[in-house]
């Protein structure tokens, strides 16, 4: 075990792998056990010869990317939290994306300030009824929030790794919203660039929930200063955490939610009951639920 558990979760991990003894240990400390469950670092991986299978307590797997794991020592498994967040990363992204049409987050900085706006207020604020929505990706995070937009009668757009680039590009140029959920990969990297952010209309606002290496954070930044988007919802930074002096700590319009946009306060219960199932199905030799296909990236 590779995560930090209370006395009750400890108690409760261990009941459930039997006769299995558990270890507890830090990302950078040698471990040599045959099943790990969290994300020790990537040299730490590398030196276990005993491993056999790794549950990640992540959807992302970047920093293992390099590793070899057909090795001579045998092959490991790496299965990940795929679909795991789709539910509360869909919520956040439909908070934040109606807290920028509603004013919601003027609203709380209104507040702060002890400053009564009012009615000036009220020809800023958009409706979400009927937006031209782009979802780039189509796993589970962005059908799932395609199913949270339904009630507010939006014209959904999917984008898939297998969409043309010109598909893309013409959806972007129609697109009151776009919601970026794509994983870490070369055809996505930076995916966002000037060229293409510029793509969007006036006043469109730009959400990724994705990986911080698909957009040109200065371009968004430089997109948002100038007025030319209308707003950013913005999970995931190219550096974690964001330096004291980036940009986007004072980019207007752009809510910033520090990659917690999956968290729940029963996620770690949630993430040990999947590791629970994964390890009765590794005990009785069938296939594992989300393993890692490295050489598509996902």
């Amino acid at each position: 075990m590779c995560a930090t558990l209370s006395r009750e979760q400890l108690a409760r991990l261990t009941s459930g792998v039997g006769d299995l003894p558990v270890k507890l240990f830090a990302e950078d400390a040698p471990c040599d056990c045959e099943i790990v469950f969290g994300n020790p670092e990537a040299s730490i991986v590398s030196a276990n010869a005993k491993l056999r299978w790794m549950q990640l307590e992540s959807v992302g797997f970047g920093e293992y990317v390099g590793l070899d794991w057909t090795r001579p020592e045998g092959r490991v498994t790496v299965t990940n939290l795929a679909g795991f967040f789709a539910d509360p990363v869909a919520e956040t992204a439909l908070a934040g994306i109606l807290a920028l049409y509603r004013g919601i987050d003027v609203l709380v900085r209104f507040q702060s300030e002890h400053r009564w706006v009012g009615d000036p207020l009220r020809a800023s604020l958009r409706s979400l009824k009927g937006a031209a929505v782009v979802l780039v990706g189509h796993g589970a995070i962005n059908r799932r929030l395609a199913e949270l937009l339904v009630p507010f009668g939006c014209s959904i757009k999917p984008i898939t790794r297998s969409s043309p680039a010109s598909v893309l590009d013409e959806a972007l140029g129609q697109a009151d919203l776009v919601v970026c959920t794509a994983p870490d990969a070369a055809g996505t990297k930076s995916l966002f660039d000037v060229a293409r952010l510029a793509k969007l209309p006036a006043g469109a606002v730009f959400c990724n929930f994705g990986r911080g290496s698909i957009v040109d954070e200065d371009a968004l930044a430089d997109a948002l200063e100038e007025g030319r988007l209308g707003g950013a919802v913005i999970d995931v930074t190219r550096q974690e955490p964001l330096p004291s002096g980036h940009r986007f700590w004072a980019t207007p319009n752009l809510i910033l939610t520090q990659h917690s946009g999956g968290g729940t306060a029963d996620e770690l219960d949630r993430k040990i009951d999947l590791f629970l199932a994964n390890l009765s199905r590794f005990r009785a030799g069938v296939p594992l639920e989300g393993v890692v296909d490295f050489s598509r990236g996902y």
